[in-house]
């Protein structure tokens, strides 16, 4: 049963990509939000909640038969106090569900079709999408609040082995998201519909798959827009969580956890773009060096810092150029590798006043740095 779902969910995910890619004329190209066919409403048909919520049986959790006798009187930012941002919005075990395990991100056979697909069509004339799909939904209790915990595999152009990367968000921020597009592009906003708060059976497979697909569409129509797929807050919305926590989980010693958020943030940062500039993907090579370091792997960690040099290129001295050199420096001696280039930059810095001597390391900026 497992694998006919796996199976099926990449056909959807394939079917959906093309139609997104080419859509009926594949010899035209989307010129901006008047291309977009926007539903009247994110509800969903019976029969098409039917099907998804068929597709998400295997992977909902749902409260036993007591516990729905109180699905009523909940819903997701009604109940409890205002919730923390999602990258810590659930405790326990569930605190880790903003990033399932490796064996739930998706198969290799799955990403690998997408990226063939993405990769026949960059010669065409189509705009290049991302692809959203929920892979599963988890009723999560959190007293006195109670919530359902929307994964998403995020999926789009980059290297023919980049696993989708995921994220997992509450109604709520998707509502929050919403509501400040509405504020900032009235007019971009006025086409896209958005799934109504419900005051009754918020729980149910019914309603939960109903969302699912509703937020998938709602995701696909921000990115269509191009005004609003460069907004600051579509861009906080994807990443900023899954930093906060990273940098919370460094800060903290737990590097094998912060690894994973460090190198899931990358991958979305990857496939969105890097329209706000090049501050978050320096950190979060920043995070990604410093966690391989103290796991004892020099070799990558050498690695996202000449990434990140070459990021730097030869622009105005940046607060963490320094500190990237002083760790590529101390890296390559480690590894018996030429640092000259390196050592003579991070001098050259040092003698014009730039930076200190010896300038911070890269973990100190990191556990100083506020995430807003």
């Amino acid at each position: 049963m497992r694998n006919s779902g796996k199976g099926a969910m990449a056909s959807r995910l394939l079917h959906r990509l093309r139609h997104a890619l080419a859509g009926d004329n594949p010899g035209e190209a989307a010129t901006g939000p008047e291309a977009e066919q926007f539903p009247e409403s994110s509800e969903l048909e019976d029969d098409d909640a039917e099907g998804l919520s068929s597709r998400l049986s295997g992977t909902l959790s749902f409260t036993s038969a007591e516990d729905e006798e109180d699905d009523d009187e909940e819903d997701d930012g009604e109940v409890g106090p205002d919730p923390q941002p999602s990258g810590d919005g659930a405790s326990g075990e569930d605190a880790d569900r903003s990033l399932p395990p490796d064996g739930q991100r998706g198969s290799q056979p799955l990403a690998r079709q997408l990226q063939d697909f993405w990769k026949k069509s960059r010669n065409t004339l189509v705009p290049q999408r991302l692809l959203f799909e929920v892979t599963s939904a988890n009723v999560v209790k959190d007293p006195p609040s109670k919530y359902v915990l929307y994964t998403l595999a995020v999926m789009g152009p980059g290297p023919p082995d980049c696993q989708p990367a995921q994220i997992s968000r509450r109604y709520s921020d998707f509502e929050r998201l919403h509501r400040n597009l509405q504020r900032q592009f009235r007019g971009s906003m006025a086409a896209i519909s958005f799934p109504r708060k419900r005051l009754r059976r918020n729980f149910t497979a019914e309603t939960i798959a109903r969302r699912s697909r509703a937020f998938e569409q709602f995701l696909s129509h921000l990115q269509a827009v191009p005004e609003l797929r460069l907004a600051p807050d579509l861009q906080d919305f994807f990443v900023l969580p899954e930093l906060q926590r990273a940098q919370s989980l460094t800060c903290t010693g737990l590097y094998h956890e912060a690894l994973a958020l460090w190198a899931n943030a990358w991958q979305l940062q990857t496939q969105l773009g890097t329209p706000l500039g090049p501050d978050r993907p320096l950190l979060t090579l920043a995070g990604l060096a410093v966690c391989h370091q103290e796991l004892e792997d020099p070799g990558e960690a050498r690695a996202c810092c000449e990434r990140a040099l070459q990021l730097l290129g030869d622009k105005n001295p940046h607060p963490l150029l320094a500190p990237f050199l002083e760790a590529h420096v101390r890296l390559s001696w480690r590894l018996g590798l030429d640092k000259r280039q390196s050592e003579a930059r991070l001098q050259a810095l040092q003698e014009a006043g730039l930076t200190p001597t010896p300038p911070p390391s890269l973990k100190e900026l990191l556990i100083k740095e506020v995430l807003d």
